[in-house]
């Protein structure tokens, strides 16, 4: 591909995630992105020919993005505890920076849930746990988290740092109110949550 192919793509690849992740699937149209990305929506469509291609490309592009972002996490050099610190950091720094992503995200799960399904057939689960499992054999042990737990603890972990995300118009007003602003509470929720959870796993 020409580089000035390959810039054309990426402005339109940036402009459509920029639209998509405001306006959602069912709100964007191609105008829309093309007039984000600056370009006549002919030329969108010999880069992406319907919507849908765009979007799904779009939509894997993110979740390559956060996996890699957390790959740090199967580190055989961290402890557990370590690797839940380091998710809460990453994570919640990663969605302050992307807000409205979980809303984003949240809406097209179940908008079409078989686009995640395809997404997740294509992650090694079985690995990722073998992985953690080599790594921490005796910390899991010692916290009595076996595999039957994992989809409890996997859900009470994420959603952790991603509710405030997701119901952050309401904190907000709450938090006005209480004269606390909602930036200081994200920083403090990186060390809060993880050490919240660290202290529930050691207390099972």
């Amino acid at each position: 591909m020409a580089e000035n192919d390959k810039q054309t793509e990426a402005k339109i690849f940036e402009a459509a995630t920029e639209v998509f992740i405001e306006k959602g699937m069912d709100g964007t149209r191609m105008q829309h992105i093309a007039d984000r990305a600056g370009i006549n929506k002919s030329l969108l469509h010999y880069y992406y020919r319907t919507k849908d291609r765009l979007f799904e490309a779009v939509f894997e592009k993110i979740a390559d993005q956060l996996f890699k972002r957390f790959a740090p996490v199967l580190d055989e050099k961290l402890s557990l505890e370590d690797k839940i610190r380091f998710f809460y950091r990453e994570h919640i720094e990663f969605l302050k920076k992307n807000p409205r992503l979980p809303a984003f995200v949240l809406n097209e799960i179940n908008r079409n849930p078989e686009r995640v399904r395809k997404l997740i057939r294509n992650i090694d689960i079985e690995k990722m746990w073998s992985t953690l499992e080599n790594q921490h054999k005796d910390e899991l042990r010692r916290y009595n988290i076996d595999r039957g737990k994992i989809p409890q603890l996997m859900t009470s972990i994420a959603s952790l740092s991603v509710f405030p995300f997701a119901a952050r118009g309401i904190f907000e007003a709450i938090f006005e109110k209480m004269d606390i602003s909602f930036n200081d509470y994200l920083e403090e929720r990186k060390e809060y949550v993880a050490e919240f959870v660290i202290r529930a796993i050691r207390s099972t």
